[in-house]
């Protein structure tokens, strides 16, 4: 029997495992194929037009989304702050109403809902205000919210998810299968390429033709995301801290360590003996493209080392996730010495795994988060790109509506839908967006009640755990996008295989960028 395209892209996730083994093994085999074709491809446009970027935040253990977004309204016919209060009061998980950020969704009739307090954190410096948070951010249009996300096969009802006789993804609640799915967008069978790297595989060649660097960048190291079948990503260090000014900045960051240009050391004869080695046995066309590829990471490294780092003092946080965004907008500030016309970015901030202390640690999770988006937003700003870059965030899961216990260090575990932050001068901010459930009830933000149309669970001891009503699929295809990738059915089954689950009617609902 002919086996379809579409089974066959849900089954090649070995064949993807040996090439990126391959790679991990023989870094300059892995890629030298595709680097070597542009080295020599001169007929296209150099770096610079039409550019482009999206930045993806993984918020790692889980972010527990019910205290991050929180209806702040009283309206009875949908959940409000006091059903919120009374799930999650008791156990003094709640957010006091008093302190939350609020945000007008137009998508729900101009009710108010309300941001956790830290993501309007700030600094005085002396009497003038130092990066705001992204609260404002709301207002400005700049910022939305792709409310109930999660890893699916197909849409689900609670009665579907109930019976036995619909697929569900496989391991749910489990971090690591969690995660998988997230960077994978596959939640019916393993794979082992990223969504962010088939985007990578399709797009390198058309817009990216004389790139120095590959497409897709992880400050975060090696992450299921950005691997594809041709694509190998450039893996590099997050910026220095203020401890160690410039020892992670863009001009060592891909320095070859002992080869240096010191007519007086041993390092230049080290630099020359290496070159001469690299000149030989050209004819062979393995050999030839090897030494392409080395060429191009030495032109990359010289092009870093010339770019100017502008950044103002203090714009970025000194945090882990700070200094990741940080390196994120030098590379982009460099994308005419790369060559660049397409950027995909991946940075990550652990802990979200709150089972105890949820309200402290998430909190400073959140202050952190919501300090390094607003740098890195007025560093986009700065440079006159704000259009052109979208972060966007991901989560392996929520957690459940139901604290685990109660008391001061009271947490919660592991459950499903969540929400998600697009940030961006393109972004059709200020709202909701998402999908209603599949029969039609909902208003995109779940119910907040335990047992409920939206929980998985009924009668026993229900704790919470919604069902997504939008897929990660349609969350990443809106991105992809506007990122560039061809709409045409053969190439987005190549990067989504389970898209077509998904009734494309849903779309319309998910229209947060052009």
């Amino acid at each position: 029997m002919k086996e379809s395209r579409r089974e066959f892209l849900k089954k090649s996730g070995g064949c993807a495992l040996g090439m990126v083994g391959l790679a991990t093994q023989m870094h300059h085999m892995g890629v030298m194929n595709i680097m070597a074709q542009k080295a020599i491809d001169n007929n296209k446009t150099a770096g610079g037009a039409n550019y482009k970027a999206l930045v993806l935040l993984f918020w790692s253990g889980g972010n527990d989304g019910n205290n991050m977004i929180i209806p702040n309204h009283g309206d009875a016919a949908i959940s409000n702050y006091t059903t919120y209060a009374n799930a999650r009061s008791a156990s003094t998980l709640a957010v006091p109403q008093a302190s939350l950020l609020p945000i007008s969704v137009p998508r729900l009739g101009g009710l108010s809902y309300g941001l956790h307090p830290n993501f309007g954190a700030m600094t005085q410096n002396g009497t003038s205000i130092v990066n705001n948070g992204i609260h404002d951010l709301w207002a400005q249009g700049k910022l939305a919210a792709v409310v109930n996300v999660g890893n699916l096969v197909r849409p689900l009802t609670k009665a579907q998810y109930q019976s036995s006789q619909f697929k569900k993804p496989y391991q749910l609640f489990s971090h690591s299968d969690q995660v998988t799915q997230a960077q994978t967008s596959n939640s019916l069978t393993e794979a082992f390429t990223g969504w962010g790297g088939r985007i990578s595989d399709e797009l390198t060649p058309g817009l990216n033709p004389n790139a120095l660097v590959p497409m897709i960048t992880s400050i975060a190291g090696a992450q299921l995301f950005t691997a594809g079948q041709s694509t190998l990503p450039l893996a590099i260090s997050a910026a220095e801290n203020d401890a160690n000014a410039g020892t992670n900045n863009l001009t060592t960051v891909l320095n070859p360590a002992g080869f240096g240009t010191n007519p007086t050391g041993s390092t230049l004869a080290r630099l020359n003996a290496f070159n001469a080695l690299r000149a030989q046995d050209l004819s062979s066309s393995y050999i030839s493209a090897a030494s392409h590829v080395t060429d191009l990471a030495m032109q990359a490294n010289s092009a870093l080392a010339t770019g100017q780092d502008t950044t103002p003092e203090g714009r970025f946080p000194n945090t882990t996730l700070g200094r990741q965004l940080r390196q994120v907008a030098r590379l982009i500030k460099n994308r005419d010495q790369l060559n660049v016309n397409r950027q995909i970015f991946y940075v990550q901030i652990g802990g979200f795994d709150t089972h105890t202390n949820q309200l402290a640690n998430q909190s400073s999770l959140i202050t952190q988060v919501s300090q390094a988006m607003r740098g890195f937003w007025d560093e986009m700003v700065f440079q006159g790109i704000q259009n052109d870059v979208t972060l966007f965030t991901l989560s392996d899961f929520c957690r459940t509506f139901q604290p685990s216990g109660t008391g001061g260090t009271v947490g919660t575990d592991h459950a499903w839908g969540n929400h998600m932050f697009v940030m961006g001068g393109s972004v059709v901010g200020g709202n909701f967006y998402g999908s209603l459930r599949p029969d039609g009830g909902g208003n995109y933000y779940p119910t907040l009640t335990m047992g409920g149309p939206d929980d998985t669970d009924s009668g026993g001891n229900p704790r919470g755990r919604w069902i997504p009503t939008t897929s990660v699929d349609q969350y990443a295809a809106v991105l992809a996008k506007w990122f560039g990738l061809p709409q045409d059915p053969a190439t987005l089954e190549t990067v989504f295989p389970n898209l077509d689950n998904f009734a494309t009617g849903t779309f319309p609902q998910l229209g947060f960028l052009p």
